[in-house]
């Protein structure tokens, strides 16, 4: 494999176990699934999920469901409605299954004026995480909210959706599932106030740790899990995965060789990887080198990790002994920290035979 400047690699075998084994999960509870592609970004990985059985998706944005469109037929935004984008919202209603999420009744009225086309609502919930979404108890607001679409026969109320980001702040799967089960329980009381009125609402909920080590999903319809698809070195942290199972890694040429400081430059900073970092033992960790192979990658190489990232720069810490096993034109196999964030900060994705990948 020809590598000349940072690539982000991925492990398609890896992929496509990653995508079986969550949608596996969904089927054996009975669950909708409907993945994220806000992680991989990708129509062609958008194929993979599809030949494997999935026919709904999730997106962070109206640019991105737009992009999607083009094989999807029934795309849920994950993000608080932008009103200013009411023309992207219409054409995308026109061609498409268009769900949106809303929290205020301020978009619903600008909704009830200007939509051309039907399209479908979640009300977002905050359950938990306090980042956006309505709080669970305010059936004042869920109300007003609720008797205001029912003017327009534009506006179809779906049901509920929130997302358990919080649970990324847990360190193994006991402290998952604890967040897990809070979430859990109150979109359940949501569901029992507003199930009578709503006899078809859904309940959607997704976060990749929930969804990879969770068992319990009493009360839920719907799951939206999305870095699975590929993990990181964040999800293996905090419990989620395996290494093994981690699907992308970024190779980066060696540009430097500092022995005194037992350092290796490499081309691949920031701009590549995002900024994102993980602590381990009051250390900034910003990737973690995996030992190269033929056809990928192997395990982790311990004690060899990225310490500090500039724009193109990466500084990986290592010992005299790596440094004079490697020379100036070699390149390291880095797994990256979040790599939501790598995907979206490459333009373009390299499979192990050497198919290129095109993205959003």
């Amino acid at each position: 494999m020809q590598i000349s400047q940072p690539t982000l690699l991925v492990d398609e075998k890896k992929c496509k176990e990653n995508i079986c084994r969550m949608l596996k999960k969904a089927e054996s509870h009975k669950l909708i699934f409907r993945p994220h592609f806000k992680t991989h970004q990708s129509l062609e990985i958008g194929k993979w999920f599809k030949e494997l059985g999935t026919n709904k998706i999730t997106v962070s944005s109206l640019k991105m469901a737009e992009y999607f469109s083009e094989q999807w037929e029934d795309i849920t935004v994950a993000f608080p409605l932008n009103i200013l984008e009411i023309n992207t919202i219409n054409e995308l209603a026109k061609k498409i299954t268009l769900n949106v999420c809303i929290e205020n009744i301020e978009s619903i009225q600008f909704l009830k004026k200007s939509l051309k086309h039907k399209i479908n609502f979640f009300l977002k919930v905050d359950i938990g995480y306090h980042r956006t979404g309505i709080n669970a108890i305010n059936d004042n607001l869920i109300n007003s909210i609720l008797k205001e679409a029912e003017k327009s026969p534009l506006i179809n109320f779906l049901g509920f959706l929130g997302h358990a980001g919080h649970t990324y702040k847990s360190r193994n799967k006991k402290e998952i599932n604890k967040e897990h089960n809070r979430s859990l329980k109150i979109m359940r009381n949501l569901k029992k106030r507003f199930i009578k009125k709503f006899p078809k609402l859904i309940v959607s909920v997704g976060d990749t740790p929930s969804c990879s080590v969770a068992e319990n999903f009493l009360g839920v319809d719907e799951i939206r899990p999305g870095n699975f698809v590929f993990y990181d070195l964040t999800q293996n942290m905090i419990g989620s995965n395996n290494i093994s199972q981690v699907a992308v890694a970024m190779a980066c040429p060696i540009v430097a060789l500092h022995k005194d400081r037992q350092e290796i430059v490499v081309y691949g900073g920031g701009i590549h990887f995002s900024k994102d970092k993980m602590v381990e033992k009051n250390r900034d960790i910003y990737g973690k080198i995996v030992k190269r192979k033929k056809n990928g990658w192997g395990d982790l190489i311990p004690g060899i990790y990225v310490k500090s990232l500039s724009q193109e720069h990466g500084i990986i810490s290592c010992t005299k002994s790596f440094i004079e096993h490697h020379k100036i034109g070699d390149y390291l196999m880095i797994l990256p920290v979040h790599s939501c964030m790598a995907v979206d900060a490459m333009q373009n994705l390299l499979t192990l035979d050497g198919k290129l990948l095109s993205k959003l």
